[in-house]
């Protein structure tokens, strides 16, 4: 007899014959490991035993059980099934559903406390943000232009937009057209941080500013560090940095530097970076009824590993770097709301300015090429 302890139980009554249930019970017990799912059939009842379990594995092994042993469609073990994705709280991992100790931490003896002594976000707390949000101007909603982001982003109020995801050029020397990308860091950085500055005076009191960004680990630039430092001097808070694991498996086994030595290794990545700032508070207020973020989504995401393949059209839109539009949807769902305001001040080819429209966002995009301008209303007509 299984012990209770590790498993969540689920029961169900049946009148189904009896040696297809124990058949198929046989085939589905084979078929995963006892420590993490099992079925029991004692009476009437059904038992399962779930630790772990693969619903799309589960729900396969079903399909051939019902070929096999010639089970209708309305067969107890797809009522088991329906039971076991009817259950809330679990965690995600590797396409697995884990119903026991999921969520289980060290615990620490009056937390609150302790945070309150240590201080969070001690380097933002003086900040001299205004919490007066304001709207913006309906005309400039829902467009993407050409222009300098820094000139340009001056029109918009104080506090007006409720998102900004973008990923600038990382200087690496790639092929932009009108824009030349590899140029001494003095100039990139004070170029960077000016665009940076109107972002973050246009950012809503409670509002995020997500930036996409990649080392230039060749030149031992820490773009990212570079970026936060700036951010936390101006007082926005640094809430998360979520590893983009991008699986470029060509980049681990290249051997670079000194070969078998420790004279002067040259390590190779496979993930970029996503860096999430809040101005003034964590809290982003929004209605209810405009969360549009499934709760298997958010279970899965919060886990700041995101693997995600990098965007494979690249040649057809004629862009050297573009993200896919997974990962936009990804950061627009789980940092705001359907109704909300996203900017890129670094449009490109538009995947931020159409995951918004797609997602019921308002969004405006800028860049500094007319020709990527017309890439991205072009994308949005595919709408």
């Amino acid at each position: 007899m299984i012990s209770k302890r590790n498993y969540k139980v689920i029961e169900i009554e049946t009148s189904y014959s009896k040696a297809k249930i124990l058949k198929g019970i046989s085939l589905i017990n084979e078929a995963f490991p006892e420590e993490e799912f099992s079925l029991e059939f004692s009476g009437d009842k059904i038992k399962a035993y779930v630790n772990t379990l693969d619903l799309q594995r589960f729900s396969k092994q079903i399909s051939e059980i019902e070929k096999k042993l010639n089970v209708k469609p309305d067969n107890p073990f797809r009522e088991v099934l329906e039971k076991i994705e009817s259950i809330g709280s679990y965690g995600i991992k590797s396409g697995k559903r884990y119903f026991v100790d999921y969520n289980k931490e060290r615990k620490i003896k009056d937390r609150k406390q302790k945070i309150m002594d240590r201080g969070m976000y001690f380097y933002a707390v003086d900040n001299n943000f205004s919490k007066k949000n304001n709207n913006l101007p309906i005309e400039l909603l829902d467009q993407i232009v050409s222009g300098d982001s820094e000139v340009w982003l001056k029109q918009l109020p104080d506090n007006c937009v409720d998102l900004i995801f973008t990923s600038p050029p990382y200087n690496f020397g790639l092929d932009y057209g009108e824009h030349k990308d590899g140029i001494d860091w003095n100039q990139y950085f004070d170029k960077l941080f000016k665009i940076f500055n109107e972002c973050i005076r246009i950012t809503k009191y409670g509002g995020r500013i997500v930036i996409n960004v990649q080392p230039l680990y060749s030149d031992f630039i820490p773009i990212h560090h570079i970026i936060s430092n700036f951010f936390m001097k101006n007082k926005m808070i640094w809430r998360n940095e979520i590893l983009w694991e991008k699986n470029n498996y060509n980049a681990k086994y290249t051997a670079w530097g000194s070969w078998k030595s420790p004279s002067n290794p040259y390590l190779k990545y496979t993930w970029e970076y996503i860096e999430v700032y809040s101005k003034g508070d964590l809290k982003h207020p929004g209605e209810s009824s405009n969360i549009d973020i499934l709760d298997s989504e958010f279970k899965e995401w919060v886990n700041a590993k995101w693997n995600i393949a990098p965007e494979r059209s690249m040649k057809e839109y004629n862009h050297p770097a573009m993200f896919p539009e997974k990962l936009a949807e990804r950061v627009i769902k789980l940092f705001s709301f359907q109704k909300d305001i996203v900017v890129d001040p670094f449009n490109g080819s538009g995947t931020t300015t159409k995951v918004a429209k797609k997602l019921n966002r308002h969004f405006i995009g800028v860049d500094l090429s007319p020709k990527y301008v017309d890439l991205a209303l072009e994308r949005l007509k595919n709408l």
